[in-house]
């Protein structure tokens, strides 16, 4: 008879199977003495309480941030951190952090390596809407999953009380002859008595009594005091790591904690009876500590409603009866300890602080203040990373314990700041697909739209670095709400005036960042700005046609008709405005063709020329080319580089600028000492940036009035395009080329951007007025003084 094949096969799969659970989910306690084995090679993971697994948790699914601007003296690391692998991924409800509470968050971690003498509340305040739950419902998922990784393995003691070395021989024959009396004596009945808690005990089949410790205790705690630091000393090889482990404040926890109640009168009793420290020792035991938060072990998350248990202690009586058994006594170990036990060393948290998470939140007074709970007369030492979320309405119920005030630190959860990380919550809730029915930037002009209501209108720090805000006009509001948008997104505008990048200092990045500590905590919330967009969305992605800021404009003027939240007055024009001249630099850009090397070459004549006085005629030692250098020939380059219609005087003190930087600087300095070109050197660069920029200028104007280069654009790309005459469709060819390979646009995109351009005039709308008497230039400040002319 031929044998269920797959028998064998199925009993392979599950023992293989039941091998990984053990060795994944549970881990075997292993020896003290293994145990020190393991730290001695890895001490650096070994040897971490809650506050330092948390930090590195972090840290290993954030990494150190990245920054745009490295080397920038005036740097505050107000860097990119990537939370994806922490809140997003693997998440079935993703949290999504902006730069301003990602940076606020790692600050605050950061501390954690660097040692907290006492216990700390850290609570995340925010307004509803904010995503304070789903934060800490995404972290504590994470911190979970680290835990269960080898890098994230923390240990906690386990004892294996050997029977026999505590004689449980004779206590075992006892138990069987009272057994066997039992049967003599009580005739006619079936079965046996009953047996007490103390015959069970002797009646186990283990050569040994195993006691979880209910604190968590590491096991280094079950050293004693007085030679912990004697034996790190010894047992550390690494003489740069036994520095640190020694006496840097963030490992002090090792030499200042102490054991559990239940493990110090453990190693007190079994040394009694043993007599030998290295019989206790035997029975001492570590395991990873298995962090559970739906058993509340390690991890431990009270809601609002959650009821509070009539008693807070807790105990085993059979356990209990087991210890007396084996020690011969009722009263050496008392198996007892509270609920904050199970999250000593692990993560007790409050979620929002009302109703029965009120009493919770007062009964931790004690816990703060002195990392001390009583537990009827046994003192409980409790060290646990304490976390809460807190309304800004309930902010009452904490001020009523002042108490312990100054050991609560307060991290802002506001609406988010960042219209990046806002555009990601759009394509998380209604897929990536979706950016590409809009036009670039128009996505992300919704998202600022929604940030602006949660904005503070008016910014003592910016009006005190910017001054006029009508000189970035084109760029900005008059609030400079955009401005504060690029800079909470991490990015300096490169459409500041090289004057105002260089006095963005330091003290003023700090100022304008703070802000943000009180933004974001009204306006539009995180579950209205899904709302909105799924109906903007709805309404306006219609097949065949892209999303435009026509549209996006077109929805929040109706969208605003009674609303309690209103877009800041001029923000959508400015918004517009901004965008259109964005957009029509790009279509200039990629229009725009130039022959570099006659540029070059005028630039190195013009800088020759200056030098010598009006009349002669000199051969540049640059070009190789003759010059006549007259009043013309000088003003006539000069347009070039400032513009048409600037007045002779301003002209001149351009002129005397430049030979003064050519003969001090680019001469002695850059060719003299540093052996550059001409080519290389500062000021040749920054009139390179001028001439080109007023070339841009005026690229649109042989095209803006023809009709042909309009309808060429419109059938681009179709069989009617070939209609047109050679020349235009070279243009209209290189103009899509350009913004598909310098702009990402598409076919379709590049195709309606043009249209969009020429039908709003916007070459004409934003021309450069020539004016009367314009300020003296500086023509060292680069492009920045086109972005101050009004």
């Amino acid at each position: 008879m031929n044998e269920n094949p797959y028998e064998q096969k199925s009993k392979d799969i599950l023992d293989g199977l039941c091998a990984k659970i053990r060795e994944k989910e549970h881990g075997a306690p292993i020896p003290l003495e293994q145990f020190l084995q393991i730290a001695a090679s890895e001490p650096d993971r070994v040897f971490r309480n809650i506050l330092q697994v948390f930090h590195d948790m972090i840290h290993s699914y954030v990494g150190p941030g990245s920054d745009e601007y490295l080397g920038d003296p005036e740097t505050i690391n107000f860097v990119y951190y990537d939370t994806h692998r922490l809140f997003v991924e693997g998440s079935d409800n993703p949290f999504f952090a902006d730069r301003l509470f990602a940076n606020r968050f790692i600050q605050h971690v950061t501390t954690f390596r660097r040692g907290i003498p006492q216990n700390r509340i850290y609570i995340f305040e925010g307004p509803h809407g904010s995503g304070k739950s789903t934060f800490l419902n995404n972290l504590l998922m994470k911190f979970e999953q680290y835990t269960k990784t080898p890098a994230g393995v923390s240990y906690e003691t386990i004892w294996r009380i050997d029977k026999n070395e505590l004689g449980a021989g004779e206590i075992e024959a006892a138990a069987i002859l009272k057994q066997l009396k039992n049967l003599v004596e009580t005739p006619g009945v079936r079965g046996v008595t009953p047996m007490k808690g103390a015959d069970l005990a002797a009646l186990s089949n283990k050569n040994y009594l195993q006691v979880h410790c209910p604190n968590h205790d590491h096991p280094i705690m079950q050293i004693p005091k007085a030679y912990r630091r004697e034996l790190i000393d010894e047992l550390i090889d690494d003489p740069v790591f036994k520095k640190k482990i020694l006496y840097q404040k963030q490992y002090q926890w090792i030499y200042r904690d102490k054991p559990c109640t239940i493990c110090a009168s453990l190693f007190r009793s079994l040394l009694d009876v043993l007599g030998a420290p290295s019989k206790v020792f035997k029975m001492i035991y570590a395991r990873p500590y298995q962090f559970n938060r739906r058993l509340g072990e390690g991890v431990s998350v009270f809601n609002p409603a959650d009821m509070i248990p009539k008693s807070n202690l807790l105990s085993n009586p059979v356990l209990q009866q087991q210890l007396d058994s084996l020690l011969r006594s009722s009263n050496q170990v008392r198996y007892v300890y509270s609920r904050y036990a199970k999250t000593n060393n692990g993560i007790y948290a409050l979620m929002d602080i009302k109703d029965a998470n009120k009493y919770r939140f007062n009964a931790l007074h004690g816990i703060i203040s002195e990392g001390v709970h009583k537990l009827e007369d046994v003192e409980e030492d409790v060290h646990s990373l304490f976390l809460a979320l807190m309304n800004p309405e309930d902010h009452n119920q904490v001020d009523q314990a002042l108490s312990f005030s100054d050991r609560i630190t307060y991290i802002k959860i506001n609406y988010v700041l960042d219209y990046n990380t806002e555009v990601k919550i759009y394509k998380s809730n209604f897929g990536d697909q979706i950016e590409r029915r809009f036009l670039p930037r128009v996505l992300e002009n919704f998202a600022k739209v929604i940030i602006s209501t949660r904005l503070k209108t008016s910014s003592e720090p910016l009006l005190e670095w910017i001054g006029d805000p009508y000189r970035y006009r084109r760029y900005c509001d008059r609030n400079l709400l955009l401005l504060k948008m690029d800079i909470y997104t991490g990015v300096i505008p490169a459409w500041l005036s090289e004057r105002d990048r260089q006095a963005f200092s330091a003290k003023r990045r700090r100022k304008v960042v703070a802000e943000s500590e009180n933004e974001g905590r009204a306006g539009f919330s995180g579950r209205d700005s899904i709302k909105i967009f799924n109906e903007f969305y709805t309404a306006v992605a219609k097949k065949g046609k892209l999303i435009n800021m026509d549209m996006l404009v077109n929805f929040f003027r109706k969208h605003q008709k009674g609303q309690d939240v209103i877009i800041p007055e001029g923000f959508m024009e400015s918004l517009v405005d901004s965008y259109n001249y964005m957009l029509l630099q790009e279509v200039k850009e990629s229009l725009y063709y130039y022959n570099e090397e006659r540029i070059s070459n005028d630039i190195q004549n013009y800088l020759f020329a200056i030098n010598f006085e009006i009349g002669r005629e000199e051969k540049c030692v640059y070009t190789g080319e003759k010059l006549e250098i007259t009043e013309s020939y000088l003003s006539s380059m000069e347009q070039r580089f400032m513009g048409a219609g600037v007045p002779g005087q301003a002209q001149l003190m351009f002129r005397e600028e430049i030979q003064r930087e050519y003969a001090s600087k680019t001469l002695t300095q850059e060719m003299g000492l540093e052996k550059k070109l001409i080519t290389e050197t500062a000021v040749y660069n920054k009139l390179m940036e001028r001439y080109v920029h007023n070339l841009k200028e005026k690229v649109m104007d042989p095209f803006q009035e023809n009709e042909n280069f309009r309808n060429a654009i419109k059938d681009f790309g179709t069989d009617a395009f070939k209609t047109y005459d050679r020349r235009i469709r070279e243009e209209v060819s290189f103009l899509m080329a350009n913004l598909q390979k310098k702009y990402g646009y598409t076919d379709q995109g590049a195709r309606e951007i043009c249209m969009y351009v020429i039908d709003k005039d916007l070459a004409k709308l934003f021309a450069e007025p020539t004016r009367p008497a314009p300020p003296p230039i500086n023509p060292f400040d680069g492009l920045g003084a086109f972005a101050i002319t009004p």
